[in-house]
């Protein structure tokens, strides 16, 4: 028998959110954020559910070496280039394309002694901060690059949306403003909308759409969850309970006595923990279901298990399921109680947690 702790992974959930992204913009290309393991959800599994996609992005080229390994011929996109000059004859090697964000890169290109040119995404910093050439940098970048042997001849331009999820923020208007007023001199295709300003902002829908989050079922805004969005949870944490106690009142439960019971009542004990990417900051606030019910944690979250309050299920049983996020638990609720974002919960899930892959 195996520990009970799995992901469950619905690839049809998968397209659907994909689906819902040609909807919001039916006129652009699509380039599917497949980095960091699939968000937790696993490279391969991940592009077998976002096939249909125009391309593919990645943060790597071990995650790109990834995909042409196991077949997938779409455009890979290194959304943040490459590190070092050497990963360029990769870069040929894999039929890759690459961001650029910075004039060392821009040297290593024009350095090089490739055996064919490259396809460069330019990206600005239109206000996120992070990566990205200046708006008063663009002009000699874009130079640089279209006199670079080594570059295809079509070079695409980008930027990233930093308050995007923030539908009333006035940053996002600000962005799309200084990354038009760089761009208005280059006839180029451009990519600007991640999953929030797919979603929110129709000037964002250029030629390109990058979304991420809500390919797998999260709300990419502040204070919604994914059913608000018509989106559709691709990852369900599931375990079991192994024990259950009948406790009275005044009795801790737990690593430092954390938690006392306020009345005689049952609690619950489950095969899921930090060792399998539960957050161990959880607080006695944390919503779980147990068969269908919503309850909450009771006491601090163990290495492989967690304690639950039984008292709105007192015929909870040993072997009744468990359901930590996902099919009736949004993520955004749990991860709103831990202080946290879904992005963090699916991406830490451990490798001893079981996968199911349903269609």
């Amino acid at each position: 028998m195996t520990r009970p702790a799995r992901a469950i992974i619905n690839l049809a959930a998968l397209r659907h959110n994909l689906d819902q992204v040609r909807q919001h913009a039916p006129d652009s290309k699509v380039i599917a954020v497949i980095k960091a393991n699939g968000y937790g959800h696993g490279i391969l599994r991940a592009a077998e559910g976002l096939k249909e996609a125009d391309a593919f992005a990645v943060a790597c080229i071990e995650e790109a070496k990834q995909l042409r390994d196991a077949g997938y011929q779409h455009r890979i996109l290194l959304l943040e280039g490459v590190f070092q000059k050497q990963e360029l004859a990769s870069v040929i090697e894999l039929t890759l394309e690459m961001v650029v964000h910075n004039s060392e890169q821009i040297s290593w290109l024009e350095q090089a002694d490739l055996e064919s040119p490259i396809t460069v995404w330019l990206k600005i910093d239109s206000g996120m901060h992070r990566l990205g050439v200046s708006p008063e940098d663009f002009s000699e970048s874009w130079s640089r690059l279209q006199s670079c042997v080594n570059v295809n001849d079509e070079i695409i331009v980008m930027t990233h949306m930093a308050c995007a999820d923030d539908r009333s923020s006035e940053s996002n208007l600000k962005q799309l403003a200084l990354f038009k007023q760089a761009t208005n001199s280059v006839q180029s295709p451009k990519s600007i909308s991640n999953s929030a300003a797919l979603m929110s902002i129709k000037e964002a829908h250029v030629d390109w759409v990058r979304p991420g989050i809500m390919l797998y079922g999260s709300s990419p805004f502040i204070g919604s969850i994914a059913n608000d969005e018509n989106l559709q949870s691709v990852m369900t944490l599931r375990s079991e309970l192994i024990a259950v106690h009948d406790f009275k009142r005044g009795d801790k439960v737990g690593y430092g006595e954390h938690w006392v019971c306020p009345e005689n009542m049952r609690v619950g004990v489950v095969a899921i923990g930090y060792g399998d990417g539960y957050p161990r900051h959880a607080t006695n606030d944390t919503p779980v279901l147990v068969k269908g019910i919503k309850t909450n944690l009771a006491g601090r979250v163990s290495m492989d298990m967690i304690t639950v309050d039984l008292r709105s299920i007192p015929d909870a049983v040993i072997g009744d399921e468990v359901v930590l996020w996902g099919e009736g638990l949004p993520i955004e609720q749990v991860a709103d109680s831990v202080g946290t974002i879904s992005y963090e919960l699916m991406c830490h899930i451990t490798p001893r947690v079981h996968i199911e892959v349903i269609n």
